[in-house]
């Protein structure tokens, strides 16, 4: 199939948009351009900050993916002739019923950091003045997402979508056009971090020692496990899909005196060890074969704490919001894709 010229229009900014990881961590968020009736759209569990070093972007029916959407069918096939083991982004009915040419869905740090209080719509409309934005409360991505998104749209015009517990997607004319309306999301949203002591390396490393865990390489990591506020946010619960797909709900953490022997890892009976586990006041430690998607999550998770306000009110993600991630087939294919990923 030929390809469009704009496509590497969307290649350009999707590299660019992927390599912050304030705006994408591992193989989150999706962008997309249609051509006539075919949506290029980022195939699932690839990563957006390799846009440009590989194939990430497949072809799929646009009529095709918006009748899938009306039935409720959450699969939807790539264009008739084409050849690839990859399959298109869950999130392709989203970008499929938006009528903009380009779609971009970014899990903005500085949104979520927003997105997941009690009192986001208030101060969002503070915020986004200006601006045709919608606020929509948190739904299981895919499907139930896009038929949210559709009874959205069909009520007014929008191009800014700020998702509960998710992230931020905009829609534009051009690329150009989208990666503007995404940095002036980000200036209207843009919160300072709290700044975290140095991690203990040494005691991280007498705690892995002899162990399949390791402190991270990402020195952010250690901000969650030693700000005492960041701290206590994670460990509540789960604030945004990601974090669940790739790091299990909400955060364990490793006691005074405790040791990272099975006996005394926070985990429930027959469950596999922690991707990552907290220790507070020392950093972070997360396991040797954990993928870079499970890293960069630690990193987000990192970032976005730091960014709520000590008296802001959370809300998190349910026990059957969590089950649903878990379980769900499609997140399954995008994490096994995301730990084959070459580096």
């Amino acid at each position: 199939m030929q390809q469009p010229a704009q496509l590497d229009d969307l290649r350009d900014m999707s590299a660019r948009v992927g390599r912050n990881i304030l705006l994408v961590q591992g193989a989150g968020g999706n962008s997309s351009v249609k051509d006539g009736d075919v949506l290029w759209v980022k195939a699932s569990g690839t990563w957006l900050a390799d846009a440009k070093d590989k194939d990430i972007f497949v072809p799929v029916s646009l009529s095709a993916a918006r009748a899938a959407l009306e039935r409720g069918d959450e699969r939807v096939p790539l264009a008739p002739g084409v050849k690839t083991a990859l399959r298109a982004s869950i999130e392709t009915s989203l970008h499929a019923l938006m009528p903009h040419p380009v779609v971009l869905h970014v899990h903005s740090v500085n949104t979520i950091a927003w997105a997941v209080r009690t009192d986001a719509s208030a101060e969002l409309a503070r915020r986004l003045h200006g601006l045709a934005w919608r606020f929509l409360d948190y739904c299981h991505p895919g499907l139930p997402l896009a038929q949210a998104v559709s009874e959205t749209i069909a009520q007014d015009a929008v191009d800014v979508l700020i998702l509960g517990n998710h992230g931020l997607v905009v829609g534009a004319a051009t690329c150009e056009a989208a990666e503007a309306l995404v940095a002036d999301v980000e200036e209207r949203l843009a919160l300072e971090p709290r700044e975290a002591p140095t991690a203990d390396h040494n005691a991280l490393a007498a705690i892995c020692a002899g162990t399949e865990y390791r402190a991270p390489e990402d020195p952010r990591c250690h901000g969650v496990a030693i700000d005492r506020h960041s701290l206590s946010i994670a460990t509540r619960g789960s604030l945004y899909p990601d974090h669940v797909v790739f790091l299990g709900p909400a955060m364990p953490t490793l006691q005074d005196g405790k040791s990272l022997h099975a006996a005394d890892l926070p985990q429930g009976g027959g469950a596999p060890p922690p991707v990552a586990v907290l220790v507070p006041g020392v950093g972070s430690i997360i396991r040797k074969d954990a993928s870079p998607g499970a890293e960069a999550m630690l990193t987000c998770l990192a970032l976005v704490t730091s960014r709520l306000p000590t008296d802001a009110e959370v809300t998190y993600l349910t026990a059957e919001n969590e089950r649903a991630l878990l379980n769900w087939d499609a997140e399954r294919y995008r994490q096994q894709l995301t730990a084959n990923r070459s580096t």
